[in-house]
């Protein structure tokens, strides 16, 4: 089992009303010759956690720290306009923090960040550290 260190949260960047589930984010990822879905755990609207690639694997959503982080992915992140925005429902908030909480309980994390602290994007499109701070984690 690989030593996991880090979770690393992402949005999908697609709007709410659009259709994004695990199995379109697989075939997506796919298509770019990846063997299977980026990201560990997917957070659907309802605030539904599904699982992705297999924790035991390395993930493909975060170069430079796929190797020891679960990535987390919720989907939305973009507004009815399309712009980015922080489109989480309740439910998928309530969600995230119940699978960090699980997940810190199961591995020796020791960090917690979304992916645009490691990348030029929006995504996820909220400040992580800063809901680290309000949920107390």
């Amino acid at each position: 089992m690989r030593t996991i260190t880090e979770i690393i949260i992402h949005c999908t960047a697609t709007r709410l009303d659009a259709i994004c589930t695990v199995e379109s984010i697989r075939h997506y990822h796919k298509s770019l010759g990846w063997h299977d879905i980026g990201y560990h755990y997917v957070i659907y609207p309802d605030g539904s956690v599904h699982s992705g690639r297999p924790v035991e694997d390395v993930g493909a959503h975060c170069p430079g720290h796929n190797a020891h982080s679960i990535g987390i992915a919720y989907v939305g992140g973009l507004d009815a306009d399309g712009h980015a925005a922080d489109t989480r429902t309740e439910a998928q908030c309530l969600a995230l923090l119940q699978l960090v909480r699980d997940l810190m309980e199961e591995y020796p994390i020791t960090s917690i960040h979304g992916h645009n602290e490691f990348s030029n994007r929006a995504c996820p499109c909220f400040d992580v550290q800063q809901w680290c701070k309000e949920v107390g984690l």
